[in-house]
């Protein structure tokens, strides 16, 4: 059965599946992409459900291929013997030349791929918002949290007066 234009994912209206809400606290993301993923279709049914967890996912260039590890995507129930493993590792579909970049920044500069959100186009295609980033140390994120407290602090201050 198709799916409908305006479904809903556990009521959001804008597609989001997961986020991953602490990669920009440890992390310092210089650039994002969005790359495809391959699903099979028990997945997509569980994400069309709301049920998956990037929080401890990263990407990783193996073998001339993007792939995404670590991510969970909790099993369908409909879905009976043929469901997937939840935890195995899943392709990402980005182009040669953004490869080539990506390896190339991972490679020279030591930096990470990490997954920012899960979510569906819309087009209703699967996409992964994935991040160059840098780990932060301790006080870096220290500092910038001071930063934050201090915007919002700033901007209530002027709403206010």
């Amino acid at each position: 059965m198709a799916t409908k234009k305006n479904e809903q994912i556990k009521g959001r209206t804008d597609g989001l599946v997961a986020e991953n809400r602490r990669s920009r606290r440890e992390y310092s993301v210089e650039d994002t992409l969005e790359a495809g993923i391959m699903l099979v279709g028990s997945e997509v049914k569980s994400l069309r459900e709301g049920r998956a967890n990037i929080a401890e996912a990263y990407a990783s260039v193996e073998q001339g291929e993007l792939w995404l590890i670590n991510a969970e995507i909790q099993t369908y129930g409909g879905a009976n013997r043929f469901n997937h493993e939840p935890r195995r590792k899943r392709k990402l579909l980005v182009s040669k030349r953004e490869l080539s970049k990506l390896s190339q920044e991972v490679e020279r500069a030591g930096r990470t791929i990490v997954p920012l959100k899960l979510y569906f186009n819309d087009k209703g295609r699967a996409k992964l918002l994935i991040g160059v980033a840098t780990g932060r140390k301790a006080h870096d994120k220290r500092e910038h949290e001071a930063k934050r407290d201090w915007a919002r602090d700033k901007a209530r201050i002027l709403k206010a007066g």
